[in-house]
């Protein structure tokens, strides 16, 4: 199986031979991946590639497969249209 041609995060484009490059130049869990290749933060906030990480960093790493912490994650936001922040609120109390 050719390490370029497997693809670990869908919505990030990183493949194996990616993320062995990334573990050769001293990053180890899965905070610094995200960190510096945004895995585990697109769309499927790492639905589909957590495991996979998680499984790689513990094969590489010898360590047990429940020692591989995974990544935080954040609730998704959504986009406010600027005119509904200039017009504000009828909640808002005057100050």
């Amino acid at each position: 199986m050719d390490p370029k041609k497997v693809m670990i995060c869908r919505c990030s484009d990183v493949t194996l031979d990616d993320l062995n490059r990334l573990f050769d130049q001293g990053y180890e869990t899965f905070e610094d991946l995200k960190r510096i290749r945004r895995i585990g933060m697109g769309p499927c906030q790492a639905q589909t590639c957590g495991k996979m990480v998680q499984w790689e960093i513990s094969k590489r790493f010898q360590l047990p497969l429940e020692e591989v912490r995974t990544h935080t994650t954040r609730p998704l936001t959504t986009g406010v249209k600027l005119n509904v922040i200039a017009q504000g609120s009828d909640d808002e109390k005057p100050r």
